[in-house]
């Protein structure tokens, strides 16, 4: 893991309002690290991922991408600037090819006469596809196949393979095991084991605790907008982090004052 952050945000609020959905957030990322964020419905977790990714621009506060601070105006920028997000719903076109899904808004055209006419080179797609999401440990028969072929931890791993293989810094992963079976959501957690492993900074928004707590190298617990626990995973089980995210225990260095 890398001694400075990799991307941050210094104490980020975002209001619509009188209504104030994040409160002085602070977070920071390395390379090689997977922090875990999680909050009870309403805590801000989604605030703060539409803040990272550039879909919401935060009311107050900075964001720093290797120490230099940003400005998002779009997500478009933040791709670009090497940061995926992948939110509950994948974006997976179903009756497109894995290889096809791989490349969706990155398609590569033949050479020549032929690509300008708006011919794709899926052969090379396919090849590469399937070259990217056996380089994270993901196993799909083919990269011609269907999407809608695949079962549901499959299609959850392309989706996660592919923001990996575009990412150059970080990736969000927002309820990336929702609805899966515990055979398929392992499959997932070992994407982004293998994510960590080639360097990139991941931030891993989750219900489910103990996959929180089983792939995760620090938690952040958000309640009320407010950053109320930054620590290491192991300073956790799944009982004192269920009482910190519903505010039965609170953070040992700052108690949350009563709201008036």
């Amino acid at each position: 893991m890398s001694a400075a952050p990799i991307y941050e945000v210094r104490n980020v609020t975002k209001s619509y309002g009188s209504v104030h959905a994040l409160q002085d957030a602070s977070l920071a990322l390395h390379a090689g690290e997977v922090i875990g964020l999680v909050g009870d419905n309403g805590a801000g977790k989604s605030t703060l991922v539409k803040a990272l990714s550039g879909v919401h621009q935060p009311t107050s506060g900075q964001i720093f991408l290797d120490g230099v601070e940003r400005s998002w105006k779009s997500p478009h920028e933040a791709i670009e600037a090497g940061i995926e997000t992948l939110y509950q719903d994948s974006g997976l076109a179903p009756q497109l090819s894995v290889g096809a899904n791989v490349f969706l808004g990155r398609e590569v055209t033949r050479p020549g006469i032929l690509g300008k006419m708006g011919f794709l080179a899926q052969k090379q797609m396919d090849a590469k596809a399937h070259a990217e999401l056996e380089r994270v440990g993901i196993a799909v028969p083919a990269s011609n196949r269907s999407i809608d072929q695949l079962s549901g931890g499959q299609r959850q791993a392309v989706a996660i393979g592919r923001a990996v293989a575009w990412a150059k810094k970080v990736i969000i992963l927002d309820e990336p095991t929702n609805h899966l079976g515990a055979r398929q959501a392992g499959e997932v957690l070992e994407v982004i084991k293998s994510a960590r492993d080639m360097g990139l900074g991941v931030i891993f928004i989750s219900h489910t605790l103990p996959h929180v707590l089983q792939v995760t190298d620090r938690v952040v617990v958000l309640r009320l907008g407010r950053v109320v626990r930054d620590a290491p995973t192991s300073e956790f089980d799944a009982e004192s982090l269920l009482g910190t995210i519903t505010g039965l225990i609170e953070s040992p260095a700052e108690p949350l004052e009563e709201e008036l």
